[in-house]
């Protein structure tokens, strides 16, 4: 199965940053994240623009996947990055060829799933005003959403499997549009995970297209052994050095095992300097 991870240096750019850098947890579960998914028998692509691109072949990153594709727009084709953070995501998903799997370079995939017709999400997320508004909230300039449901619950994606092009061209074309349209202001979150996540849930439920996800979104919490998401817990290891020493050491010894070709990474990423 094909995949794609992604990564755009616009957002950080507006922040102020002068060129991409990644934290050593981020980069060590970028590498794992990938290999892990080549281990599976499956192909991963780095979909990125030009200056990640010059970034992970400088680090001496390039092998980690099997190919860079730089199709990521610098300006991200006029959508702010401010509030669409992860508005690359969607434009390089519109590039990709379906069936495909997105994975966020946080999310390592230790056994895949069964692949069919069905979307497959990480998990559900449910509905609640901070984080997701009624269709109302949104303040768009020309766009129309079509006559979707509010009622289905939002799908993370930090995983998400499309399995056919006419959805994913449905479901891209939608969350760009509305990222393009969007009026400028501060709810950064709320406009993105709508963008990203729950318009993926709302497109499926309306084209009829069944979904199915890897976690039951009311045991997320429990130990898993299938999937490894960071997520909150980039936050804690910041904290905590403790934590971040544990959790360096265990991908230390599990690129050792699991993948001697690439014990180099560890020499790259312990050499870079501390982000």
């Amino acid at each position: 199965m094909n995949a794609i991870h992604i990564a755009s240096f616009a957002p950080a750019a507006a922040r102020g940053k002068r060129e991409p850098a990644a934290e050593d947890f981020d980069l060590y579960c970028t590498a794992l994240s990938a290999l892990q998914w080549r281990k599976n028998g499956g192909s991963i692509t780095m979909c990125c623009d030009s200056a990640f691109a010059e970034y992970y072949r400088r680090i001496g990153f390039s092998e980690v996947w099997d190919d860079i594709n730089v199709c990521v727009a610098d300006d991200l084709e006029g959508i702010d990055p401010l509030m669409f953070w992860a508005g690359g995501k969607l434009l390089a998903l519109r590039e990709a060829d379906a069936p495909v799997v997105m994975i966020d370079t946080d999310f390592i995939v230790w056994e895949n799933p069964i692949f069919g017709d069905e979307i497959i999400a990480a998990h559900r997320e449910n509905i609640s005003d901070g984080i997701y508004p009624p269709l109302s909230f949104f303040q768009t300039r020309g766009h129309i959403l079509p006559d979707f449901s509010e009622e289905i619950l939002p799908l993370n994606t930090a995983f998400l499997y499309i399995p056919d092009n006419d959805f994913k061209e449905f479901y891209t074309s939608q969350a760009i549009a509305f990222m393009k349209s969007a009026v400028k202001c501060g709810d950064h979150l709320k406009y993105m995970v709508f963008a990203e996540q729950r318009l993926a849930a709302m497109c499926a439920d309306y084209t009829d297209t069944p979904v199915k996800t890897l976690l039951d979104k009311d045991i997320l919490f429990r130990p898993q052994s299938d999937f490894t998401h960071l997520w909150g817990a980039k936050q804690a290891m910041r904290d905590h050095p403790e934590l971040r020493a544990d959790f360096l050491a265990k991908c230390r010894s599990r690129l050792l095992s699991g993948f001697p070709d690439f014990a180099y990474i560890i020499e790259l990423i312990d050499g870079l300097p501390k982000v």
